[in-house]
């Protein structure tokens, strides 16, 4: 046993040092990830929310429902693949418009942040738009009675009362998404979960190594759940204050 828990020290003989490096890229994707899926699903949920029937709007509209069809329709993996392979062949054809024979590569984290986030988005603009039509129209009515613009409505009507009923639903997208960046591992990313591959191939013990990811992932997700529990408890702290009135 003390062997094993050798192989966790720091420096050459030990893989402390990999494995933490690689738990803090894990962190690090997943926290670059969210803000940006959280704002095209909220984007992509008003574009699906639209009313009116003039044909901008319409083609809005149905642009934002194939979006959402198609990217909760692609298996992650696969969409990882198209943003890293596929936006590396579209970035370097459009250098070479410009600079004949230049290289570009295309960032891992980068690729892995976008295609993680267009999956994110698109499974939290479901959840936006559930809590958008949640919230009742006489609420909206009221706010223009009262003179307010669109985007003070959004601001001081509907976004308070959107993450309360949303937020629920972010919380397991995030959990997901946490799990999800394990799959960067497959472009070469030194996550989480390629630096315990690495130390398995070299020191041949899958068990140990298997099972320690499994501790870490499984400690974040904890941790993410109590800071989740934080936040719905905080978004209803006007209504704890009226009770205790």
């Amino acid at each position: 046993m003390a062997d094993l828990f050798a192989l966790l020290s720091y420096g050459p003989e030990g893989w402390g040092d990999e494995i933490a490096a690689g738990t803090w890229l894990t962190i690090r994707l997943a926290l670059a990830t969210l803000p940006f899926g959280l704002v095209l699903g909220f984007l992509v949920a008003l574009g699906r929310d639209t009313k009116k029937r003039v044909p901008a709007v319409i083609a809005l509209r149905a642009a934002a429902n194939a979006y959402t069809t198609i990217f909760r329709g692609l298996p992650e993996l696969l969409t990882l693949f198209i943003i890293y392979y596929g936006g590396q062949i579209l970035l370097q054809s459009l250098v070479n418009l410009f600079v004949a024979g230049a290289y570009v590569e295309v960032s891992g984290f980068l690729a892995g942040m976008v295609a993680l986030g267009l999956v994110f988005s698109a499974f939290a603009s479901e959840v936006f738009l559930g809590a958008l039509r949640a919230i009742s129209a006489g609420q909206i009515e009221a706010a223009q009675a009262l003179g307010l613009k669109r985007w003070q409505t959004l601001r001081f009507v509907i976004v308070p009362q959107l993450w309360r009923y949303a937020l629920p639903g972010l919380g397991n997208l995030w959990l997901v998404l946490l799990k999800d960046t394990s799959l960067v591992s497959v472009i070469a990313l030194s996550d989480l979960l390629r630096q315990t591959n690495v130390a398995v191939g070299v020191s041949k013990q899958p068990f140990f190594f298997y099972l320690l990811a499994c501790l870490i992932y499984l400690v974040m997700s904890m941790v993410s759940g109590v800071v989740i529990q934080a936040l719905e408890a905080w978004t209803y702290r006007s209504e704890r204050r009226v009770g205790a009135a």
